[in-house]
């Protein structure tokens, strides 16, 4: 929308209130609210709030931050009585520059690499989530339905979903499909494929949406890495690939798996520096119960195209659709910043563009059945094990310094060195039955 369309749609719809969206560094929704008549200067000046009180944005004597919309960004919020639009916003220092510490610019930044060779970065996602039951306001990690992969059963689920996808689409966010997930009340809707700052743009929103639309049935959406024991986790496939125009730059019709030098050196980019991006692609303590052998989340550092147990897949595609190649990162999950998340994958891609590097064979067997010696000789390595692991490989990482630049790299740091050691002192229940009686 132009602004002119924008303040059309705001008197044709009566629209109250103005919600001023940002992300923290961690990916939590920030909000600040201001009276419609606030709008103009808001879009022309920006609006003060303290930056000290958000997750990593600002020390106490350096407080002062102000968010100016993206006019790009505007929709009217549909489950609010009181009529209210949104825009999502950019943050701003004192001096007037972009805050060094907002994971919005911190995409532009990176996606401006390719811009100057006039491409683009086009993303899309797989959203997995779990529904759960609520008692009372207490939420129980007990699945709404008893049904499984791609299952038509349980009518309340269905109608949840498209209720889902409904709102997403009020929203303009276009969906490409939505099913029941393999877990017992998970579920998963896939957002249509477009460019990176629209894509984190819309996961942002749509895990508002997801969340509002399961409190309207008394459940409760999580989209925590690993839930449940011994159940699947949430994953975030995101499916990737470098544009020019209206041509797809990961496009070769001649090669065996259709991908074109290019796509070859980025992903050889995304192998070799996985490692060291993996607290941005899999960020909680909890992400790396995900990450374990037996379950569909890759373990091993590997690509293929059959092999469904591999980090990195070349999906197949429809006949002469040359334009819709693309390489599908398998690893992520849905607590991730989506914008620190693009950035990052990102600019490993394009580290193997720029170094010109080779990915090895594709593995197109089971590595979960391959021996280990074996996954030695043939180079497969494996992701990291635990946060700790995943931070120690971050803390040394040129590509994840470059990525986020020094102020956010090193905030991000030391929140995600104080969750790991806030976890390493609790004692769980399973220590209880391990320990307690026998020691």
């Amino acid at each position: 929308m132009t602004i002119n369309q924008i303040f059309r749609t705001i008197r044709k719809d009566k629209i109250q209130f103005i919600d001023l969206w940002f992300s923290d560094i961690l990916g939590s929704v920030k909000n600040v609210t201001i009276p419609v008549r606030e709008m103009s200067k808001a879009l022309k000046e920006g609006i003060w709030f303290d930056g000290s009180s958000v997750e990593g944005f600002g020390r106490i004597f350096e407080s002062d931050m102000y968010l100016k919309p993206d006019p790009t960004t505007f929709a009217v919020i549909p489950w609010i009585e009181e009529r209210t639009a949104r825009f999502i916003c950019d943050v701003y220092s004192p001096d007037h520059k972009p805050a060094p510490v907002d994971p919005r610019d911190v995409l532009k930044n990176n996606l401006k690499l390719l811009k100057r060779k006039e491409m683009e970065y086009y993303v899309g996602a797989e959203l997995e989530f779990y529904l759960f039951r609520r008692d009372d306001n207490t939420v129980l990690p007990l699945p709404h339905d008893r049904v499984g992969y791609f299952d038509l059963g349980g009518d309340l689920a269905l109608r949840i979903r498209k209720k889902m996808c409904e709102r997403l689409q009020e929203f303009g966010i276009e969906f490409e499909a939505g099913h029941h997930e393999v877990g017992q009340g998970q579920h998963e809707i896939d957002l249509h494929y477009t460019d990176a700052l629209k894509l984190a743009d819309n996961i942002l929103t749509a895990r508002m949406i997801i969340k509002k639309v399961a409190e309207e049935y008394h459940l409760y959406a999580t989209f925590m890495p690993k839930p449940i024991f011994g159940a699947a986790g949430n994953g975030m496939h995101i499916h990737q690939s470098i544009f020019k125009g209206k041509k797809n730059q990961f496009s070769n019709p001649k090669d065996t798996y259709g991908l074109s030098k290019l796509a070859y050196n980025y992903l050889a980019g995304l192998l070799k520096y996985i490692k060291e991006i993996c607290t941005i692609t899999s960020p909680l303590v909890n992400s790396y119960k995900r990450l374990v052998s037996g379950f569909e989340a890759p373990v091993y550092i590997c690509w293929g195209r059959m092999n469904r147990s591999a980090l990195v897949r070349v999906p197949r595609i429809s006949k002469n659709n040359f334009d819709s190649v693309r390489i599908e990162l398998r690893s992520c999950d849905p607590s991730a910043n989506p914008y620190l998340l693009f950035a990052s994958v990102l600019r490993a891609g394009l580290e193997g563009i720029k170094n010109n590097l080779k990915p090895p064979k594709p593995v197109e067997e089971n590595v979960y059945k391959i021996k280990s010696d074996i996954l030695k000789d043939k180079g497969i390595g494996l992701l990291p094990r635990s946060l700790w692991e995943a931070l120690e490989y971050y803390n040394r990482s040129k590509v994840a310094k470059s990525a986020l630049g020094d102020v956010l790299f090193q905030r991000y740091y030391d929140i995600k060195l104080k969750e790991w050691d806030d976890y390493s002192i609790q004692v769980s229940k399973w220590e209880h039955d391990k320990y307690l009686e026998l020691y």
